[in-house]
C-alpha cells in the first residue's frame, strides 16, 4: 500500500467518523519555542492549553515534522529520520479512551477492501501506563487482546506531557510484531525492532502544575474535560504495510536511496558505512526538500542553519561514498517526484526549491575545495609545531568561519597522522548553541519563561482585540502588568514594563512589519511611552515600554496613541514591498518569492529567492515599473476571505507563514495581491517615489535588496544630484560623463601606485649587498638579522628576505630574519638555506621565537616561514631571539 493511500485511507476513516480534515501547518509555525513543528499535536497546542476555543469537537490530520536532535542517529537506525507525517485524530472535551481505542482498533484491523489496513490482530499488542487500569480493560474489552499482549510500562514510556505546566496523562501504544527474524520474543519490553510501536494514544486527563523532567512532575487535579491526542507515525506504518525493513525503503524515500546508490556504484545491503550514508542522504534530500517547500532558505543561524547542515551532510555522504561532482541535481527531482502524490504543491514550487539547493551544493563545492586547503595549513603547522592533535580552537574555526564539516576535518586529519580535540570542539559548538538559543528567546519573549505571559492571557480569557486597522487611538484597559518578567501590582516613572492591553491600535511586530511605538495615558494620569509591541504568545499583544510619569497599575482605563507618522512611514514602506515584491516576479518569473522582509519608517530591505546576482538593467527595469504605478495613485484595500477564495483570486500567500481558515489579503490596484496581516498605505500614490539602492547576496540563492520610500527617497535623491553636481565641476565634466572620467582617474591611481610600490621594492633590494657584508658568525651560520622602513609590505619583507638569502655561497649555512612594522602590526619574514637546514636550523621555529616576543605567532615550511605580532617596539628584541635560537639549534641547547 503506497504511503498516499494509507494518509488517504487515515482521514477518510476519522472524516467518516465526524473529525473535521485540518490540513498539514507549515513547518515553520510561529512558535517562539520551536524552530520546526516536531509533532502533530503541535498546531493544537493553543487548543490543549485553553489559549483558544477550538473550532471543532474532534479534528484529524497528517501533519509534517522536523526532529533534528536525533540528527546523527539518522541511517543509523530504522526509527530515526529528521522528516516525517504524523497521523493525528484530537478530540477535545468529545470521546475519550474508549473513542480512541475503538476508532484506532478498527482502522488498523479493518479490512484493506472497507478502507482499513487489514493488520492481523493475532500480531498487535498494547502497552498501557501502569496504574492505568481503565485502559488495560478497555483494550481487552473492546479489541479482545490477552492480558499477556497488554503491557503495563511506567512513566518514562507511557505517560506525556509538553514537558511545561499543563495538560498531561497516561498514554497507550499500540506495536506490530514483525516475526522472530527481527528479534526475539517476549513483547515490546523485550525488544522494539521486532515489536515496532506505530501508534501512540495520548489521554490528557490531568493538569500538571510542575514538571521538572519526563518522570518527575506534580499533578493538581483532573482537567475540566479530558482530551484525546494520537500520533500514527505515518513512515513506521508505510514500513509494515509495505513490508519493508525500515523507514528508509518505504515508497517516498526508497528511490533516492537507490539513486544515490547508483551514482555511487554501490549495491545496498551490502556494506553497513555505505548503507548508513545511503539512508541518510535518502533522508536528508526528503528534509531538504520539505524544509524549502515551506519557506526555509540557507543561512547561518537558526532554521537555514539547520537547512544547510541537512543538505550539506547530504552532500558530504555522498562524497564519502566516491562521487565528487554535484549530485542534488539527480537526486532532488527524485524525491519530489516520490513526494508529489502527497504535496502536489512541491511540482508547481520545484523551479524555486530546486534552484535554491542547487546553488546551497555549488556553495558547500567551494567551501569543501577551499576548506581543504586551509585544513591542510593547520595540520602543517600542528605537525611542525610538534603538537599531538589539531585544537579544538582550530577545528571550531573551520566548521564555523569556512563551513567545513567536523567530520570531515576528522577524517582528513586522520589521513595525514593527526588526531583532533573533538572535546574541544564540541565544547565550543555547545557554547555557541547555547548563545544562539538565548538571543532567539530573550528577542522574541524578553525572557525564556512565558508562564508569565499564558497567565496574563487565561486571566484575559481571550485574544486581544487589535484595533489598529481601523484606528491609530482608542480606549482599553491595563489586562496585565509585568516588571523584569513578572507580574506587578504597580510600576513608577522610570521603571520599563510591559503591559497587556484587553483592546489596542498598537501593531505587534510580525510579518517583517516593526512594531508601532507611541503613548499610552491611563485614567490615574500616568503616562507610558510605547518602544516596542511583541506577540510571545499567540493572541497575546504585548507594551514593551518606559513609564514616563506617574504610577501604572493592572485594571486602569487606558487611551492608546500611536505614532501616527512612524505608522503611516512603516505602512507605505510594507506597501511598496509588496510592490517590488510583484515587479521582480514579472521580471525574473515565478521563482522570485519572498524570503523574508523588514519594514521599517522610510526604508524596506526585501529578501528574494534568485540563482544569481540581478544585472543593473532590471533593478532599473523594476524601479521604473513600481514608480510608474505609483503614480497611476491604484487603491490599496484589504478583504477577509477564506484560503480558497484567497487562492483563486491570484493572491500569494508567503512560505512558512501560518494562516487561519480566514485570511486577509492586501491588493494593490488589481495588480498586487498578497495574503498579510501587516498595515498598508490608502493609496499607491501616496508612498510618493521608491529608490532602490541596490542589491547584494546574502547567501545560496537569496538576494536582498534595500530601499527608501517617500520623503527619505526623495532627500537621498537631492544628496545624489547635489554630490553630482560637485564632482561635475570639480572635473569639468558633463553629468553623464562623470563615470568614464571616474574610472580613469581610478585607472591612473592604480598605475601610479604600482610605479611607487616598484620603486619602494627597488629600493629596499638595494639594501641587500649591505646585509649580507654585515652577516654575523652565529657557531658557524651566517646570520643577518635587519629592520626593514616602518610602512613596508610584508610581500616586500619577503622578497628582500630570499634576496639577501640567494646572495650567499650555496655551501655556506645561512639564515636571514627581517621584521618591520607593517601597517599597524609587525611583520617578521626569516629564510634558511639548504645547507643552513642540514645543519639543523628551521625557519618555522625560528619565526615562532621571534613572533613569541612580538606578541602573535607564525609558521610555515624549513625554508621560509612568516609571521607577525602586536607589539611593534620590540622588534629588535625579537631579531636578537632569532640570533639567539640559531645557536641553540645548531648547538642543540
Amino acid at each position: 500500500m503506497q504511503t498516499a493511500e494509507i494518509r488517504r485511507r487515515f482521514l477518510r476513516h476519522f472524516e467518516r467518523h465526524g473529525h473535521t480534515v485540518v490540513p498539514s501547518a507549515p513547518l515553520l509555525l510561529d512558535d517562539p519555542n520551536l524552530l520546526f513543528v516536531n509533532a502533530g499535536m503541535v498546531p493544537f497546542k493553543p487548543f490543549f492549553l485553553g489559549q483558544q476555543t477550538p473550532p471543532y469537537r474532534r479534528a484529524t490530520s497528517v501533519q509534517k515534522c522536523v526532529r533534528t536532535l536525533d540528527i546523527d542517529e539518522v541511517g543509523k537506525t530504522s526509527r530515526h529520520g529528521s522528516f516525517f507525517q504524523m497521523n493525528g485524530n484530537f478530540s477535545f472535551g468529545d470521546y475519550f479512551k474508549r473513542g480512541a481505542i475503538e476508532l484506532a482498533w478498527s482502522l488498523s484491523t479493518g479490512s484493506v477492501a472497507e478502507g482499513g489496513f487489514g493488520l492481523d490482530p493475532d500480531r498487535l499488542w498494547a502497552t498501557v501506563y501502569h496504574d492505568d487500569d481503565e485502559a488495560a480493560a478497555l483494550w481487552k474489552e473492546v479489541t479482545g487482546l490477552p492480558d499477556e499482549r497488554i503491557v503495563r510500562r511506567g512513566l518514562a514510556d507511557n505517560y506525556w506531557h509538553m514537558g511545561v505546566v499543563g495538560p498531561g496523562g497516561p498514554c497507550s501504544e499500540i506495536y506490530y510484531d514483525r516475526g522472530p527474524q527481527y528479534g526475539p520474543e517476549g513483547g515490546p519490553e523485550v525488544d522494539e525492532d521486532r515489536y515496532m510501536e506505530f501508534w501512540n494514544l495520548v489521554f490528557m486527563q490531568y493538569e500538571l502544575s510542575a514538571v521538572r523532567s519526563k518522570v518527575d512532575f506534580d499533578v493538581r487535579g483532573p482537567l475540566p474535560q479530558p482530551n484525546i491526542d494520537t500520533g500514527m507515525g505515518l513512515e513506521r506504518i508505510a514500513s509494515i504495510l509495505q513490508g519493508v525493513d525500515n523507514l528508509y525503503e518505504i515508497d517516498e524515500v526508497a528511490p533516492v536511496l537507490r539513486r544515490a546508490a547508483e551514482l555511487a556504484g554501490k549495491r545496498y545491503g551490502r556494506e553497513h558505512a555505505d548503507d548508513v550514508r545511503l539512508r541518510v542522504v535518502a533522508d536528508h534530500v526528503r528534509t531538504g526538500l520539505m524544509l524549502i517547500g515551506d519557506g526555509v532558505v540557507p543561512g547561518n543561524e537558526g532554521r537555514g542553519y539547520v537547512l544547510r547542515r541537512i543538505l550539506r551532510r547530504a552532500v558530504r555522504a555522498m562524497r564519502l561514498l566516491g562521487v565528487d561532482a554535484a549530485t542534488l541535481p539527480e537526486l532532488l527531482p527524485v524525491s519530489k517526484d516520490a513526494m508529489r502524490a502527497s504535496y502536489p504543491e512541491l511540482e508547481r514550487d520545484f523551479a524555486r526549491i530546486s534552484s535554491l539547493a542547487y546553488a546551497e551544493e555549488e556553495s558547500f563545492r567551494s567551501t569543501l575545495r577551499a576548506g581543504t586547503t586551509i585544513l591542510d595549513t593547520a595540520v602543517r603547522e600542528a605537525k611542525s609545531a610538534g603538537a599531538p592533535q589539531l585544537s579544538g580552537q582550530r577545528a571550531f574555526q573551520l566548521h564555523d568561519t569556512y563551513g567545513f564539516p567536523i567530520d570531515l576535518t576528522l577524517e582528513m586529519a586522520a589521513e595525514q597522522g593527526l588526531r583532533v580535540d573533538e572535546a574541544g570542539f564540541r565544547r565550543l559548538m555547545q557554547e555557541q548553541r547555547e548563545r544562539a538559543k538565548a538571543d532567539a528567546k530573550a528577542k522574541r519573549t524578553g525572557h525564556a519563561d512565558v508562564s508569565a505571559y499564558r497567565e496574563v492571557q487565561d486571566a484575559l480569557g481571550r485574544p486581544v482585540e487589535f484595533t489598529g486597522y481601523d484606528e491609530v487611538s482608542g480606549e482599553g484597559r491595563v489586562a496585565g502588568l509585568l516588571v523584569g518578567g513578572a507580574a506587578a501590582p504597580a510600576a513608577g516613572a522610570g521603571q520599563e514594563v510591559e503591559l497587556v492591553l484587553d483592546r489596542t491600535p498598537f501593531y505587534a511586530e510580525g510579518g517583517g512589519q516593526l512594531a508601532d511605538q507611541g503613548r499610552i495615558t491611563l485614567g490615574g494620569g500616568a503616562v507610558v511611552e510605547v518602544l516596542d509591541v511583541q506577540q510571545p504568545v499567540q493572541g497575546l499583544l504585548v507594551h514593551r515600554a518606559r513609564v514616563v510619569s506617574g504610577e501604572v497599575t493592572a485594571g486602569e482605563a487606558v487611551l492608546s496613541e500611536v505614532d501616527l507618522a512612524r505608522r503611516r512611514a512603516i505602512s507605505r514602506a510594507h506597501t511598496a514591498t509588496h510592490m517590488v515584491h510583484k515587479a521582480f516576479r514579472e521580471a525574473l518569473g515565478e521563482t522570485a518569492t519572498q524570503a523574508g522582509s523588514e519594514n521599517r519608517p522610510g526604508s524596506f530591505r526585501f529578501d528574494f529567492s534568485a540563482a544569481g546576482a540581478v544585472p543593473a538593467s532590471v533593478l532599473g527595469d523594476v524601479e521604473a515599473r513600481v514608480n510608474a504605478l505609483l503614480a497611476d495613485d491604484l487603491p490599496v484595500h484589504a478583504e477577509v476571505m477564506t484560503q480558497e477564495e484567497a487562492v483563486r483570486s491570484g493572491a500569494m500567500a508567503l512560505f512558512g507563514e501560518k494562516y487561519g481558515d480566514e485570511v486577509r489579503v492586501v491588493s494593490v490596484g488589481d495588480w498586487a495581491r498578497e495574503l498579510c496581516g501587516g498595515t498598508h498605505a490608502q493609496r499607491s500614490g501616496q508612498l510618493g517615489l521608491v529608490k532602490l539602492l541596490g542589491e547584494a547576496s546574502i547567501g545560496a540563492g537569496v538576494r536582498r535588496v534595500e530601499a527608501l520610500v517617500g520623503t527619505d527617497a526623495y532627500s537621498y535623491l537631492a544628496r545624489e544630484h547635489v554630490l553630482v553636481q560637485q564632482l561635475t565641476g570639480a572635473l569639468k565634466v558633463r553629468p553623464e560623463e562623470l563615470p568614464e572620467r571616474v574610472s580613469a582617474l581610478v585607472a591612473q591611481l592604480r598605475d601610479a601606485e604600482k610605479e611607487i610600490a616598484q620603486m619602494r621594492a627597488g629600493a629596499l633590494l638595494q639594501a641587500a649587498p649591505g646585509l649580507v657584508e654585515a652577516a654575523k658568525d652565529v657557531f658557524g651560520v651566517s646570520v643577518v638579522t635587519h629592520r626593514a622602513p616602518d610602512g613596508t609590505s610584508a610581500d616586500d619583507v619577503r622578497r628582500l628576505v630570499l634576496d639577501v638569502r640567494g646572495r650567499f655561497a650555496a655551501d655556506r649555512p645561512v639564515a636571514v630574519a627581517v621584521a618591520a612594522k607593517a601597517g599597524e602590526r609587525p611583520v617578521v619574514v626569516v629564510a634558511v638555506n639548504e645547507t643552513g637546514r642540514s645543519w639543523g636550523v628551521k625557519a618555522g621555529l625560528l619565526v615562532r621565537e621571534a613572533a613569541k616576543v612580538l606578541g602573535g605567532g607564525g609558521g610555515g615550511k624549513d625554508d621560509v616561514a612568516q609571521g607577525g605580532g602586536q607589539d611593534a617596539t620590540r622588534i629588535g628584541d625579537a631579531l636578537a631571539a632569532v640570533e639567539h635560537a640559531v645557536g641553540r639549534q645548531v648547538t642543540g641547547g
